[in-house]
């Protein structure tokens, strides 16, 4: 039985991830061949995400191909409750809510590896560290999983190193698809969205000061720049931050410039 705010939410969720399979053309075709070859077909698969249209329309997608989807929110801040309710009454198993509190939030972790899960879809870390510490016995049925962040990655590496990590683990986060899809392009637009949003504050001569040039510091600092922007980078060392200045930026000492009337990230 799912746990959601309110099934009643549910069309504006349908609205929102049909819109997005309209823009998604590689999970559509995943979506049509899942759907052929069934390549899931049976087995249960655990899932922690930021839970909005997106990842919603991945969760149909696999169980398009036939997995049991028992699906969380990995950050409660994030979760869409309309969206939830769409995969709930499109038949799937949802354990989440904006706003759930620690309790709430474990509660829902705990619902979805009740399950019993065959592939556990990772963002952070938790199910899989909560079926260690909680479920040990269930480990057994786990044929192995994804974790898609730094931080779950970290864990798990600690997990693996002690000898106590019980199945295989795929650190999506390192593949270079993910640093130049994710972390340059989606990190780059969804830092400057949200400063937006909440400064409602114009761009264009202002001081924007990246600390860090990496995939996300370079993403960030790209369309800064194209919305007038002016950068100032603080790289690791002198390599990173010769490349931030040949990218735009000017290099600087982190804390140093921007006269208190610039943005900082």
């Amino acid at each position: 039985m799912s746990e959601i705010k309110d099934i009643g939410l549910y069309e504006s969720g349908e609205r929102k991830i049909q819109w997005v399979k309209a823009n998604m053309p590689l999970l559509r075709a995943l979506e049509e061949e899942f759907s052929a070859d069934k390549p899931f077909k049976g087995l249960k698969v655990a899932l922690s995400v930021h839970l909005e249209a997106k990842t919603a329309y991945l969760c149909r997608v696999l169980a398009a191909g036939g997995a049991n989807m028992y699906i969380t929110g990995s950050n409660p801040l994030s979760t869409q409750d309309d969206v939830a309710a769409a995969l709930v009454k499109g038949g799937l198993n949802v354990f989440a809510k904006h706003g759930a509190s620690a309790e709430e939030y474990h509660a829902h972790i705990e619902k979805v590896l009740e399950c019993g899960p065959n592939v556990i879809i990772d963002d952070g870390g938790d199910l899989v560290n909560t079926i260690h510490n909680e479920y040990p016995d269930l480990t057994s049925g786990v044929i192995g999983g994804c974790e898609e962040t730094t931080t779950g990655i970290i864990r798990l590496k600690a997990m693996e190193n002690d000898g106590k990590l019980r199945f295989p683990m795929v650190a999506v986060n390192n593949a270079k698809c993910k640093y130049l899809f994710d972390n340059r392009y989606g990190t780059g637009q969804s830092v400057w969205n949200g400063i937006n949003r909440t400064t409602n504050l114009i761009v264009a001569g202002k001081t924007a000061v990246v600390a860090g040039y990496g995939g996300g510091g370079e993403g960030v600092g790209t369309p800064g720049a194209a919305l007038g922007g002016k950068g100032m980078v603080s790289g690791k060392g002198q390599k990173k931050g010769m490349e931030g200045g040949r990218g735009g930026g000017v290099p600087n000492r982190l804390g140093v410039g921007g006269g208190g009337r610039g943005v900082f990230i």
